[in-house]
């Protein structure tokens, strides 16, 4: 069989096996609800104090920059998994035995993790036709132009967003929770990075997108504050509408796209180099030792089998005990931890108290309830993981004792790494700042946990609490202010509103984990 035929089918194999699942379904779900925010207009392009006429060509430029703006994140964590799918389920050892060549299977992957973003993208583009339709304002549909943003700008992010979460896989430090909060950052710095380039080469588009309006508004309008948002704007009262006939394709916008597009497949071939081809050995950074001979098992004695007397438990070591369980389970919480893990933890705590109060709610303590994330994110995950609910959850009563017990560790957990910061607020008289803070130790491992044990996997958390932490306590958001960083959020009531999504939470774990007892 030729290589380019291996190369489809098992591309065409991984993304029918992902088309599957529900998660799938989900996914588009999810694009089809943001294809509907843009559709309705809470999504909008605007320049200065003005936007373009919802005419086929602006159309097109908005969703174009609304996929590669969240659909850049989102799409990395919808794809990252299947390496490590295929080394869990066995599949990846039978891969190893066939003459596939390293650099063909993380292509293969590449491949088909962009086929399933494309697949979301298709959905944004029909939902690009409705949203023209519906804004009404011209409704003569031009489809080369109205496609022709999303397929230059979008394809070639989306196979750089296949590509990295293919040479994540492959890093055995990017694997886990580390790559998924590392992605976060990386995108986190690089949308005001496009922004800025305000050229042709930034992976986005938003600089060529922005270059081409401002020469637009300019000739319109004369100077303009080069002010490019993509959202809504608090009063739209007084805006300007231009009729925009569409990019100015030059040849340096088509030969960046295309460079892209390389560099996406260089580092599909770049993951070959680290990918380890599903051997444990290497995976584990340990080489195995080669087993001594099992001895010949000697005759069996010919005789009736020796008698046996169990002995029954006394009565103490047969009573439960909640404090040893709750200390095994944080012992699990803590296991593996190396020493500048606690150091840096120490160093948030005397931060806390060094620092200006004022920094501490806004600062300090974010970092510090930040630095456990993967920690939390093991919440409710470990059974599934591990393959151990059989055990676990045979125990007598596990939903009123294994259960508490977890979430119990994780609030211990909060204690511990943020209690300098409720300590100042206590010293200050701040009781209202008690009173977040404490519903903030609350939230947040109730949110691991309940998240974990609905979705089996500490992926869905991570991503949850990185948008939370960083729209609500860094961009001070309101609304997502789950600590009381921000004045507005605390006078808002933010922190009682948190206090009953915590309640919700806990009844919603404890739900979860029943119908995992029925699975049983």
């Amino acid at each position: 069989m030729s290589q380019a035929r291996v190369l489809w089918h098992l591309m065409r194999a991984d993304f029918l096996e992902r088309v599957r699942r529900y998660s799938f379904l989900l996914t588009l779900g999810l694009a089809v609800y943001l294809g509907y925010v843009v559709s309705v207009g809470q999504l909008k392009l605007w320049i200065d104090d003005s936007r373009g006429i919802y005419n086929s060509p602006w159309v097109g430029v908005v969703m174009a920059m609304v996929i590669n703006s969240f659909l850049s994140i989102a799409g990395f964590y919808v794809v990252k998994g299947s390496v490590e799918r295929d080394r869990r389920t066995g599949v990846g050892q039978i891969l190893a035995t066939t003459p596939m060549s390293k650099p063909l299977y993380t292509l293969g992957k590449m491949a088909s993790n962009l086929a399933v973003l494309l697949a979301m993208v298709a959905v944004l583009a029909v939902m690009a036709f409705a949203a023209q339709l519906v804004a009404g304002e011209d409704t003569r549909l031009q489809m080369v132009k109205l496609l022709a943003p999303i397929l230059v700008f979008c394809v070639p992010v989306m196979a750089i967003v296949a590509a990295f979460a293919v040479l994540f896989e492959t890093l055995p430090g990017l694997r886990g929770g580390l790559g998924n909060i590392a992605w976060f950052f990386l995108w986190v710095g690089l949308m005001p990075a496009s922004i800025l380039t305000k050229g042709s080469w930034d992976l986005l588009g938003l600089g060529a997108v922005s270059a081409d309006l401002y020469r637009q508004t300019a000739l319109r309008y004369g100077v303009t504050k080069h002010s490019f948002v993509l959202g809504a704007m608090a009063d739209e009262r007084g805006s300007k509408i231009f009729h925009w006939d569409g990019m100015d394709w030059t040849p340096e916008i088509l030969l960046s796209r295309l460079v892209w597009l390389g560099l996406a497949v260089g580092l599909a071939l770049i993951a070959a180099v680290f990918f380890d081809r599903f051997d444990t050995a290497r995976s584990s950074g340990r080489v195995r030792k080669p087993q001594a001979a099992l001895p010949e098992p000697a005759e069996a004695v010919a005789g009736p089998a020796p008698a046996i007397h169990l002995h029954p438990l006394p009565e103490g070591a047969r009573r439960f005990r909640f404090f040893d369980l709750l200390r095994a389970e944080l012992r699990l919480l803590l296991k593996g931890q190396r020493w500048w893990w606690y150091a840096v933890a120490l160093g948030l705590l005397i931060a806390s108290i060094a620092a200006p109060i004022q920094s501490v709610r806004s600062v300090v303590l974010p970092l510090a309830w930040l630095w456990p994330i993967l920690l939390w994110s093991a919440l409710g995950t470990r059974e599934a993981r591990f393959a151990t609910d059989g055990l676990v959850f045979s125990a007598a009563r596990p939903l009123g004792r294994q259960l508490p017990a977890v979430w119990l560790s994780g609030v211990l957990l909060a204690v511990a790494t943020g209690g300098a910061a409720v300590l100042r607020f206590a010293l200050a008289g701040d009781w209202t700042g008690v009173g977040a803070w404490t519903v903030g130790a609350l939230f947040i491992p109730t949110l691991a946990l309940t998240l974990g044990v609905w979705s089996g996997s500490s992926k869905l958390f991570e991503i949850i609490f990185l948008v939370f932490w960083y729209l609500g306590p860094m961009q001070r958001v309101p609304a997502l202010d789950y600590v009381g960083a921000v004045p507005a959020a605390v006078k808002a009531g933010m922190p009682l509103a948190y206090l009953a999504a915590t309640a919700l939470l806990m009844a919603a774990a404890v739900a979860g984990r029943k119908r995992q007892l029925a699975r049983l």
